[in-house]
């Protein structure tokens, strides 16, 4: 039994199709799947409300067959085609209603009904499918399937349409692959071989930039493929007028609640590419989709070839006794998740606690808070890593001058000589009302790091923001200080406005202090301006921009990384990399990965959350630099919660 068409399925929708495509195709009809599966160029899975068990069924015995196919079907006041699913490629039905349901507003109910749905072939009516809507639907499919069949391209491969059924507007809407898709998934178990690095020549987009790939070659490719408001991964943007610079913030939906992520420079159109790259590494980093975790076991039996994580800190044995503290003490007789990281200085691969590897998973085998801390992305490998080993020298630096209440050197604005960042710097004053101070942080590893302090000149809004930069360029460090200092600036003044009892109560009880947002309201209040005497009364020699000056190579970025490895393998500190790119990435050639080097300070949010055992930097780098003429006891670290943003 053959045919160029099986139509299975019940209903008006169905009846049209067969109706249209029998004069020049042939057909086969069932109402449901049969056990011998005919001999066919398509199969068409059309319904007049959603069944989600029967398109499970359609991918189980489809795929098995190697037989395209297409679903038709109504829901909720609108009608779907597709995807076009070719069996044995990623991109299958269930991973359009993964993105559908992830992108949608009510996810988590909506997920419930898929969910009560996967299990029953009954489906109630949908009412808004009228008899003029379900036939233009059907013409709809019919095009899509003549299409297919005289050999042209799909316009729902990897994309859905869908059709309101009272206004009878269509739209695509284009979809990634799931790379945890139970049907279609062709991720690869984690491995050691997996994990080697081998640094490659990375050529720069323009001299002396640091930059792989420009935002002009991207734009396009970020908004076609990773931003939909229906499919995608990032489902939500919007521009914001109210700082002093271009903002623009992308929606990352997660099952539970939506997180933002922004871009900041100096024009919208950069500023949305940005934003989509930043929602794209926090996606990455929540947890392993470009490859199978494969290893559970215990520390001790790992240890050869594992990191120890107190050498990345842990939480002191006193925090693990607060009452409903969250995480337990590492055991190293207890089995846990492990991936495969690689030491760009002992050039070898490394196990590392997942939960350290996919900042999201703190709570599942947890012993520390781990943040995206070291998290990049770049248009090559070299790039990510470059920016990982920066982010993690930025945090580093700025917990390390903090905890240490070190006597920063002032750098003197003007010794900078560049037209761009004196602009930046007169429109932060004169459009947000804040005056900028900038403080050399660099720590012994020489990689220019900056802390940046704004101070209010108003009333309203926050009294002091605080931000960090770290690049090869000490102008770009800077820049970077101030896009994020800019976009705080308007963030809180409502809230600070109407919640000033509570950052009082912060300001004498650090305990409170339990979100990333606490931070910066505390700071907010004028009276907490005395914890920054260390920085702003210092009597500390002014420095130039000169002073912090890399040697940086004009072409490659790869040159720029090995002086970076070269200084931590002089310094006796290793470097691990764990590549987090994931294949939605893979298919534009981005990478994605979190950086851990061990020995340097993570950044935690909630003062409660502070890790700073078996960091002996903290107090013996204060001393190597000169800052004061002993180690600090742990009594002499700054109790206060930090001001990180």
């Amino acid at each position: 039994m053959s045919a160029d068409v099986w139509i299975v399925g019940k209903g008006h929708l169905a009846n049209f199709v067969a109706s249209n495509l029998s004069s020049q195709y042939s057909i086969i009809r069932h109402l449901d799947f049969v056990k011998d599966l005919p001999n066919t160029r398509l199969a068409l899975v059309l319904h007049d409300a959603w069944y989600p068990a029967i398109h499970q069924t359609a991918e189980k015995l489809l795929q098995k067959a190697s037989v395209p196919w297409l679903s038709g079907y109504l829901s909720f006041g609108e009608g779907f085609i597709g995807p076009l699913v070719d069996p044995g490629t990623p991109g299958c039905s269930q991973c359009a209603i993964y993105r559908r349901l992830m992108a949608g507003r009510d996810r988590k109910y909506m997920w419930e009904i898929y969910q009560r749905k996967n299990i029953s072939k009954d489906a109630n009516q949908e009412i808004w499918g009228t008899y003029t809507s379900i036939r233009y639907l059907a013409q709809l499919v019919t095009y899509e399937v003549d299409r297919i069949l005289q050999g042209k391209p799909s316009y729902v491969k990897e994309k859905i349409r869908c059709l309101h059924l009272r206004t009878l507007q269509s739209s695509l809407h284009s979809f990634l692959p799931n790379p945890l898709c139970p049907v279609c998934s062709q991720v690869a178990l984690d491995s050691s071989e997996q994990a080697r690095i081998t640094l490659q020549s990375s050529p720069k987009v323009k001299p002396y930039t640091s930059r792989t790939l420009s935002l002009d070659e991207l734009k396009q490719i970020l908004a076609n493929d990773y931003l939909d408001n229906r499919t995608g991964c990032l489902n939500g943007c919007a521009k914001d007028t109210t700082t002093p610079f271009a903002d623009v913030v992308v929606n990352l939906p997660l099952f539970t609640v939506d997180e933002a992520t922004a871009g900041r420079t100096l024009s919208f159109a950069d500023s949305e590419s940005a934003a989509i790259l930043e929602g794209l590494e926090r996606y990455c980093g929540l947890s392993p989709r470009g490859k199978q975790t494969a290893v559970f076991d215990c520390y001790h039996h790992l240890q050869t070839e594992a990191l120890n994580p107190f050498e990345v800190g842990v939480h002191s044995p006193e925090q693990y006794s607060l009452p409903k503290f969250p995480f337990r003490p590492f055991d190293p007789q207890q089995p846990i998740k492990w991936v495969w990281g690689y030491s760009l200085i002992q050039k070898r691969p490394i196990l590392v606690p997942e939960v350290l590897a996919y900042y999201s998973l703190g709570h599942k085998d947890g012993f520390v808070y781990e943040t995206s801390n070291g998290c990049a992305l770049g248009g090559s490998l070299e790039e990510a890593i470059f920016y990982g080993i920066l982010e993690v020298v930025e945090r580093d630096a700025f917990l390390m001058a903090w905890y240490g209440k070190l006597a920063l050197a002032p750098l003197e604005l003007a010794s900078a000589n560049d037209t761009e960042l004196a602009w930046m710097v007169q429109r932060l004053q004169s459009v947000a009302g804040y005056n900028l101070h900038l403080f050399n942080a660099t720590m012994e590893n020489d990689i220019p790091t900056i802390w940046a302090l704004a101070k209010n000149r108003k009333s309203a809004g926050l009294h002091l923001i605080c931000a960090a930069g770290a690049h090869l360029n000490p102008i770009q460090a800077v820049k970077s200080a101030i896009h994020e200092i800019a976009g705080m600036v308007n963030l809180h003044t409502g809230t600070h406005a109407s919640d000033m009892q509570k950052c009082r109560e912060m300001l004498t009880n650090p305990s409170l202090v339990q979100q990333m947002e606490d931070h910066s309201l505390l700071y907010g209040l004028p009276e907490a301006e005395e914890r920054f005497d260390f920085l702003l009364d210092t009597r500390t020699p002014v420095q130039t921009f000169d002073e912090l000056r890399w040697a940086i190579d004009p072409n490659d970025i790869t040159c720029d990384l090995r002086k970076m490895l070269t200084k931590f393998k002089d310094l006796d500190m290793n470097v691990i990399v764990i590549n987090q790119t994931t294949p939605e990435l893979k298919r534009n050639n981005l990478y994605c990965v979190k950086v851990l080097i061990p020995g340097m300070l993570p950044m935690t949010f909630g003062h409660h959350l502070t890790r700073l055992t078996g960091l002996d930097r903290v107090r013996n780098v204060p001393m190597q630099l000169g800052y004061v003429q002993r180690p600090l006891s742990l009594e002499e670290l700054n109790p206060h919660p930090h001001p990180f943003p």
